[in-house]
């Protein structure tokens, strides 16, 4: 018996092995099609949309997104955090990761642009000068959320930042900002046009003059590991395709 025993285990084994480095394979192919994105708030359901169309006819490619703050996206990128491209809401995020020689140059280009507007219910204001009459407005944190970073800059430039900083409530991104102006915790508030087309409560009040503050451009570029992971470079040449600029276009994003 102990012989017929340890044949059946000579001839069962060689299998088992078989198999099991058959799951193996499998498994490092499919971590080999992962592609991670860092984007920012405002670009979620855009990114999400592209990102679902891409696996129609490329079912292996499995995404893992994160959404935030520009700045708190980079943070996490320069802290090790896994990403293979990189889609903030300005460049100054990007030059920040970009001098720290965590991306690949060669990818880095402009991926969309946005426009600031100022949201809330209707008859709360028609301009920035009325924004003085309100109590709470919302904003992004200017230290890392790039809208709240325009809305400053727009304040500043219109001579009103010292009369409303004490109504500023800070938001962690903008889908934050535009979440309070929703549930009525606040009068308004500054966020991108894209989101605030998507709104359920809230209306544009009135567009920001863009002479107050920079063109809000989305750059994008694949970061050092990203720039070796095929599956990545395959999708940041889509997301530069015209494909992309058919989908950013139904959300309200201008061409690059």
């Amino acid at each position: 018996m102990k012989t017929r025993s340890a044949s059946l285990f000579g001839k069962v084994l060689p299998k088992a092995v078989a198999v099991a480095c058959c799951f193996l394979a499998l498994v490092s192919a499919a971590a080999a099609e992962e592609v991670r994105i860092s984007a920012a708030a405002s670009l979620r359901d855009a990114v999400n949309e592209l990102c679902d169309s891409y696996c129609r006819t490329h079912r292996g490619v499995r995404f893992v997104k994160n959404f935030g703050g520009s700045g708190q996206l980079a943070k996490q990128i320069q802290s090790g955090a896994p990403a293979d491209i990189f889609l903030p809401a300005n460049r100054e995020w990007l030059d920040y990761l970009k001098g720290r020689k965590m991306l690949d140059p060669s990818s880095i280009g402009t991926f969309t642009f946005n426009t600031l507007v100022f949201a809330g219910a209707p008859g709360k204001a028609s301009c920035l000068k009325d924004l003085v009459d309100l109590q709470r407005i919302a904003i992004g944190s200017p230290l890392s959320v790039p809208a709240g970073e325009y809305a400053l800059a727009a304040l500043k430039k219109a001579g009103l930042d010292r009369q409303l900083e004490k109504k500023l409530v800070m938001a962690k991104d903008v889908r934050e900002s535009l979440m309070y102006v929703e549930r009525g915790e606040v009068d308004g508030g500054f966020v991108y046009r894209t989101d605030a087309l998507r709104a359920k409560r809230a209306r544009i009040l009135f567009t920001v003059p863009q002479e107050l503050y920079p063109r809000v451009v989305y750059p994008i570029a694949l970061t050092v590991p990203g720039g070796k992971n095929g599956a990545a470079v395959g999708f940041y040449a889509y997301l530069r395709g015209l494909d992309a600029k058919s989908v950013l276009a139904k959300y309200g994003f201008a061409g690059s």
